[in-house]
């Protein structure tokens, strides 16, 4: 659709994810002129803006409210006034709300300009060392066990390099998850508070990672991303496949029967799908 010539921008402003020395020109000249600022949560934006000395209006939107204001924002900006849209912290969107905003401001046609920066994957995939080139964001997992566990068991053939976000309460959770669906050897970065003051980037294997943050309750700590190395080969991700398909057949059906099954079906060679649970 068209812009109309009289509408005002909706200018999508990436902020620091912790120092706030991360904040762009630009974005502080956006957030400086735009009639108001969409924000998740007013009160974290505007200790933002208090530091920058700016007191432009704020206006919230998150995952509660957003198909409701949505289309009121669309009008003010129609009406010739720019916006700015902001997340807590971070790109918005990226597992963040303000995509319902940006779609119905995009089918009025009115311009949508973004102004790029911080993003915390983004940043953890910069200094983590793996495979870089093609990368699979899967932000939050679920928060329960079981659809978690479920959600792996689908990802532990992925060859690319795998993105997650992470919460304190369930990092050690997820990463003990992550080292049974994926195997405790698959190579892993953990990144918790990036551009903060307890930074601290971690490598090695599932295993590994999950032990120690298991041990050391200041790994615990702040906010994470993970990073998993995807599958190295076909024939890997074939036995990755092989073994999930023959855990849920060996549910209902003889170790070899289940076993032939999965082999069939997947390629992987039957001798590497016995036993493995046990490992």
């Amino acid at each position: 659709m068209t812009t109309a010539s009289h509408s005002g921008t909706l200018h999508v402003v990436a902020t620091p994810i912790g120092n706030l020395g991360d904040l762009s020109p630009r974005a502080l000249e956006t957030l400086r002129g735009v009639a108001a600022i969409c924000a998740e949560d007013t009160r974290r934006t505007r200790q933002l803006l208090s530091h920058f000395g700016l007191d432009t209006p704020l206006l919230a939107l998150h995952e509660h409210n957003e198909a409701d204001v949505a289309a009121r924002l669309v009008a003010r900006l129609q009406g010739g006034e720019s916006l700015a849209l902001v997340s807590d912290a971070g790109t918005p969107l990226v597992s963040d709300p303000g995509f319902r905003l940006v779609r119905a401001a995009r089918a009025a046609g009115v311009r949508v300009s973004p102004v790029p920066g911080p993003c915390a994957f983004v940043a953890a995939l910069s200094v983590a060392g793996l495979p870089s080139d093609r990368i699979a964001f899967e932000g939050f997992l679920p928060a329960k066990a079981g659809a978690r566990r479920e959600r792996l068991a689908l990802l532990a053939s992925e060859p690319r390099t795998l993105a997650f976000y992470e919460s304190s309460h369930r990092i050690a959770d997820t990463l003990a998850d992550l080292r049974d669906a994926f195997g405790a050897a698959r190579p892993a970065v953990l990144a918790r508070e990036l551009t903060k003051l307890f930074e601290t980037v971690l490598d090695g294997s599932l295993g590994e990672l999950a032990e120690r943050v298991a041990g050391d309750p200041d790994q615990r700590k702040g906010e994470f991303v993970v990073l998993v190395q995807g599958v190295g080969d076909d024939t890997e991700a074939r036995i990755v496949e092989g073994r999930r398909l023959y855990a849920r057949l060996g549910e209902h059906l003889p170790p070899s029967t289940a076993a032939k099954l999965a082999a069939e079906l997947t390629g992987a060679p039957r001798k590497a799908l016995y036993g493995f649970e046990d490992k």
